[in-house]
């Protein structure tokens, strides 16, 4: 997603290039001013509010918000034992974080000895995603991870005929999907409800979450598992797609235009980072406080 996840020209599967002569670095590194008012919260308190974050892309990984000390409320970070090694940032030091009674062990690092190229990051201090209770931007919490700034969602109103069937059943017939266009991902097809025969739709008990459109359910067709997916309710910047169903090409037989689609390299979504177990219960409504 973005510069640095999935196949954004910083992540390990890009699908582009850079046009220099030449060769780049195996790793590319990139780290930029956020822009935003970012806060977190743990134990009941907010333990840091800044308007000056930090982010840092490195390849595979969503990007990371680091925050200035003098930004960080005074006796939160308690020293740790422990060093780990950065590929290419050197020595981390660990905190853990404490708000009252409440104690989080490893949940904050601050790399000590920096490259000269690095240096962005100085004093910097960054929190494990998943040790705090929420992060937010100004009053609105933010889930997953740190917004990647440079991810994108259009949405486009098309008449290409699609039709979704499996082992010779067609399950959707339409000339009226949406096709969602996200940054890092092959495009998406969405089919209105009118336009499936739900009786080949089972669904599945899986559920998962993104970031950027809110939490999606997931449907089983014959044998094919989580063959299609669905956001019963989706963030309000991506509502159009709402309740729509998006087939899995690789799960079931997909044809726009008569064209068959197939599953793009790359394109399987593999959970990584420290924020990746947050569960879906931790944003359904009611949750965000």
């Amino acid at each position: 997603m973005g510069l640095s996840w999935q196949q954004g020209p910083l992540s390990t599967g890009a699908i582009g290039r850079f046009l220099v002569p030449g060769a780049l670095p195996a790793r590319l590194l990139y780290a930029e001013p956020l822009r935003r008012r970012m806060r977190v919260r743990f134990g009941g308190t907010w333990i840091a509010d800044s308007e000056d974050v930090v982010l840092l892309f490195e390849p595979g990984r969503y990007p990371v918000a680091y925050f200035r000390q003098a930004d960080i409320v005074s006796g939160a970070l308690e020293p740790m034992d422990r060093t780990t090694q950065h590929a290419d940032l050197g020595p981390s030091a660990w905190f853990v974080v404490r708000a009252g009674e409440r104690i989080a062990q490893r949940a904050a690092w601050q790399h000590t000895r920096l490259p000269p190229c690095a240096s962005e990051l100085e004093g910097r201090v960054a929190f494990a995603w998943r040790a705090m209770d929420a992060f937010y931007e100004e009053d609105e919490r933010i889930i997953g991870h740190a917004a990647d700034p440079y991810h994108r969602i259009d949405i486009r109103q098309t008449s290409r005929k699609l039709v979704a069937s499996h082992q010779g059943r067609i399950i959707a017939d339409t000339t009226r999907p949406l096709v969602l266009y996200e940054s890092g991902f092959a495009p998406r097809w969405y089919v209105p409800r009118a336009d499936i025969d739900e009786s080949g739709l089972k669904p599945a008990a899986n559920q998962t979450f993104c970031p950027y459109k809110g939490i999606c359910s997931y449907y089983d067709i014959g044998d094919a598992r989580l063959a299609a997916w669905y956001y019963p309710e989706t963030y309000p910047e991506v509502r159009r797609i709402a309740n729509m169903v998006s087939f899995e090409p690789d799960a079931v037989t997909v044809h726009l235009d008569g064209r068959q689609l197939h599953l793009e390299p790359g394109q399987t979504v593999i959970p990584h980072g420290p924020d990746r177990e947050l569960t879906v219960d931790e944003v359904l409504p009611g949750r965000q406080q």
